[in-house]
């Protein structure tokens, strides 16, 4: 049996590259093939990509349901997990889990691991901008 899909009304999804809307009521789809599905809620529109690790998952997305142009966006990948790094040395562990992903083409792997990467970007920002409050005037 292959992969079934239950889908809402108006839920948009990705297969192989085309988007795909649902319709007035809910629907249920079976993908008898391999080929790349995303859902709605886990696609991320280029506009949403306002950071560094949303770019990396991005880019994962784009490696994942396109195929083609995959050498272009590896590149970029690759430019761009290494000032990640540079810059955020704790998220090392993440990158090399999703570098590991890629380099056995298991990209949707790769985005599940990104996901928990933008999560940690999310809190080392809000952690950093706990720290970086006012600073007291000397009396």
């Amino acid at each position: 049996m292959g992969l079934k899909i239950e889908l809402k009304p108006q839920e948009r999804f990705i297969i192989g590259g085309a988007v795909v809307k649902n319709g007035d009521s809910r629907t249920e789809l079976i993908i008898e093939n391999r080929v790349p599905i995303l859902r709605e809620k886990d696609i991320l529109s280029v506009d949403k990509a306002d950071t560094p690790c949303k770019r990396i998952y991005f880019l994962l997305q784009l490696m994942y349901v396109e195929g083609k142009d995959l050498a272009e966006f590896q590149k970029t990948y690759w430019d761009l997990v290494r000032d990640v790094v540079r810059a955020a040395p704790s998220l090392i562990g993440f990158v090399d889990a999703i570098s590991e992903h890629i380099i056995s083409n298991r990209y949707y792997q790769a985005l599940k691991v990104a996901r928990q990467l933008i999560k940690r970007e999310e809190k080392l920002v809000h952690d950093a901008g706990k720290t970086t409050g006012s600073i007291p005037e000397n009396p």
